[in-house]
This record gives C-alpha cells, sequence and structure tokens, in this order.
C-alpha cells in the first residue's frame, strides 16, 4: 500500500509538471474485447464467454530547449466474469535526460531484451503480466534508475532495481488457469528483504555492420517463480509461489543474410534449485513482393530447450515453433501471424494465430486465435486443455 501511496503521488506530481506548460502530447487508446472459448469451462466458476473494456492513455511532456522528457502512461483493465482480469497498473511513469552520449532513466519503466518469436528468454528486467495473456509478453512497469553509456564500442546500460513486483496469477473463475490455483498472497521469499530486494542488471549492445549482438546479466529476484504445493488458509490445495535468488547471463543475436534472418536467445541461470541453460534459436525466410505484389511473405522456424527436461518451469523444453507471417504493406496496416509449438516427445501441440488491420485513421482491429490439442496429462498445460479461445479487440486511438 505504501508503494502504491508513492505511485500516485509521483503522478500527481508530474502532472503538475506537465500543466505549467503547453509542451505536451496526449496519446494512446480505448478498446473493448471479446473472448469466447470454443469448450465448456472445466470449472463451474468459469465461464464460456467474457466482455472486458481497457484503456491506457499516455502523456508525454519535454520542456523547451530542454534534454528531459517526462512520460506517464498507466494502464486499466475490466473484466466481465473475471476479477483477477480487472485490474490497473502504471506501465510507465518515467523521467528520461539525453546527452550525446549518455542517458539518465528514472522512475517506473519498461525495458525490452530479446529477439526470437516463441518466446523472450532474456527479457528479465519487468515482471511478466499474465493474466493479460498467456504468451508472457504483456509486461507489469518496472521501478528502476537506468543510466546509458552510449559510444562507438556500443551501449552500455546499468539498472538498479529498487522493489519488486510479483508476477500475476489468474484466479478460480479465470480460463487458462492453473489447478491448484496459484495463492499470489501466499508468495515467499529466499532474500530476507522481500520485494524491497535490490536487484541489478546490466546490457551491452553493439552493431557489427548488419549483425546485432547484445549481452546481459541479471543478479536478484527471479521474475520467474517455482510454484510448489501448498495449502492456503481454507484448507484447499494451492500452488504458492516462492521468489529465488538468480543470477542470469544471456545473449541475444540477430544476423540478416540476405532474404534470411538468424536469431538466437540464449540464458544461464543458477539460484533456482539447480543451474540450467536454455535457449531459442531459428531463422525466418521472407518472400518479399509476393506474386508481384506489394505483400511479403514470412516463413518461420524455432527450436526451444530447456535442459532441465521436464523439472523445467515452461512447458517448452523441448519444442519446435513453425509458422508464417504475412505483410499486406497496404495502407491499413494488415497483417498476420500463424504459428504452431509442437512438442517433439509428446503428442502436445498449440496453435497461435495473430491478425491486425486499421480501420481508418484512429481504429484498430485485432484478432487473436488459441488452441491446446492432445495434451497429456503431465504436461504444465493440462489445465488449459479446454481453453482453446478466439479474441476480438477494436481499439480507438487517440
Amino acid at each position: 500500500m505504501r508503494h502504491t501511496f508513492i505511485f500516485v503521488g509521483l503522478a500527481g506530481a508530474l502532472c503538475c509538471v506537465v500543466n505549467t506548460s503547453s509542451a505536451n502530447e496526449w496519446s494512446g487508446f480505448a478498446a473493448l474485447e471479446y473472448r469466447g472459448f470454443a469448450h465448456a469451462p472445466l470449472y463451474a466458476e468459469q465461464h464460456q464467454s467474457n466482455y472486458s473494456a481497457l484503456l491506457q492513455p499516455e502523456y508525454r511532456y519535454r520542456p523547451e530547449n530542454s534534454k528531459d522528457t517526462f512520460t506517464f502512461i498507466p494502464f486499466a483493465r475490466l473484466d466481465q466474469h473475471d476479477a483477477e482480469r480487472s485490474h490497473a497498473d502504471i506501465r510507465e511513469l518515467a523521467w528520461v535526460n539525453v546527452h550525446d552520449d549518455y542517458e539518465w532513466r528514472l522512475g517506473i519503466r519498461k525495458v525490452f531484451w530479446g529477439v526470437t518469436e516463441s518466446q523472450h528468454l532474456v527479457d528479465i528486467i519487468n515482471q511478466t503480466d499474465l493474466v493479460e495473456n498467456f504468451d508472457a509478453k504483456s509486461k507489469l512497469g518496472q521501478p528502476m534508475l537506468n543510466l546509458a553509456l552510449i559510444n562507438t564500442w556500443g551501449t552500455l546500460d546499468l539498472f538498479v532495481l529498487p522493489y519488486f513486483r510479483e508476477r500475476t496469477f489468474l484466479g478460480t473463475a479465470s480460463r487458462l488457469r492453473s489447478e491448484p490455483i496459484v495463492a499470489s498472497d501466499l508468495a515467499v521469499y529466499q532474500a530476507e528483504q522481500g520485494r524491497h530486494h535490490l536487484d541489478y542488471a546490466a546490457h551491452w549492445s553493439k552493431s557489427f555492420g548488419d549483425f546485432d549482438l547484445g549481452l546481459s546479466h541479471f543478479m536478484g529476484n527471479s521474475r520467474e517463480p517455482r510454484l510448489l504445493p501448498g495449502i492456503n488458509g481454507s484448507g484447499a490445495p494451492v500452488l504458492i509461489p516462492y521468489y529465488d535468488l538468480i543470477h542470469q547471463t544471456g545473449v541475444e543475436f540477430t544476423a540478416p543474410t540476405g532474404s534470411w534472418l538468424w536469431k538466437l536467445e540464449a540464458i544461464h541461470r543458477t539460484g533456482q534449485a539447480t543451474a540450467y541453460t536454455a535457449s531459442t534459436a531459428g531463422v525466418e525466410y521472407t518472400y518479399s513482393a509476393l506474386f508481384g505484389s506489394s505483400a511479403d511473405l514470412g516463413v518461420l522456424f524455432e527450436y526451444l530447450y530447456d535442459d532441465r527436461g521436464a523439472a523445467a518451469l515452461s512447458p517448452f523444453q523441448d519444442d519446435v515453433m513453425l509458422g508464417v507471417r504475412l505483410a499486406l504493406n497496404d495502407t491499413q496496416s494488415s497483417d498476420l501471424l500463424f504459428t504452431l509449438i509442437q512438442d517433439r516427445h509428446s503428442t502436445a501441440h498449440m496453435f497461435n494465430l495473430e491478425a491486425n488491420r486499421r480501420l481508418g485513421s484512429n481504429w484498430k482491429l485485432t484478432l487473436q486465435a488459441r488452441a491446446f490439442a492432445g495434451i497429456p496429462s503431465v504436461d504444465p498445460l493440462y489445465s488449459m486443455r479446454q481453453d482453446s479461445y478466439m479474441e476480438l479487440l477494436l481499439a480507438r486511438y487517440f
């Protein structure tokens, strides 16, 4: 609660600053979402379909003749049935001071590292907002102090992360939930300071001609908790998040060669039970000007590996992803991505479809569909075997 007051106070202070000048910019979007499931729910508390409303305004302010920029991006969702999905967050509330060879960044921010399509192993700064999407690509805002050093030898980002955000998990009324559910209120930390433990990270990146290389190291509370069996206050079985203190070293690499784009993400992590290595490697081949049109078609292949095998926290320990990406390159920015992830040792496979199209100058329609098939009882995705769904999002940008 104390940190909630701090966030609100920072937001109020920022608004006071930005209102003193006309050098500011509003943008963002409001949206309505429909999610419908192909099968009846496994649990009585769940529903066949639901609606929700989203709002994400963005405020940016830069004083005239200043090197400073202020950004405020709140987010809120109101869900028809699912209390866990009805939530709000400050995605960004930050000050950035820019110079020729360095930048200071202070506040709540989002930082992304990663190059592959199927998963982002190296992306560890921000916590996953799992109630937003199963694909773990939605992130919570992270309080930080970040110094970026920019030179001919590359860009070095140094991070101090003073406050830890716990992962959000779905509840009893949620589709795509675990069984048993995760009891976030019973979370346990290895660090004595808990969520107040100081975490640190560094990331170096450089382009070598067309090749891009990134190296990173993180030390602190793991963003990915182990889920331990336990009992809640009512005597019901639950999964209890346990946040280990970890060290993680990562690398990301892209290499374009003609129509080919080679990609790699790999990490080595210690401190989370046993040390392990995981990687995602793949390639994308693009057919430009397909059949003489303005459209581009990409064919994707990725291999997902985790040397912990069945003990991995992720369901993707030895899997193959195949996909196609279609960009029409039209005035409506129409695009489509279809992927299939197949487990190499079982019948489990997951389909994913994402499509986007602008409607006029201010509207955008997004379709997402995800299907699970052949999921064995020992697979981490077994509790979602009835949760194949289609989602439509209509957004109004301003």
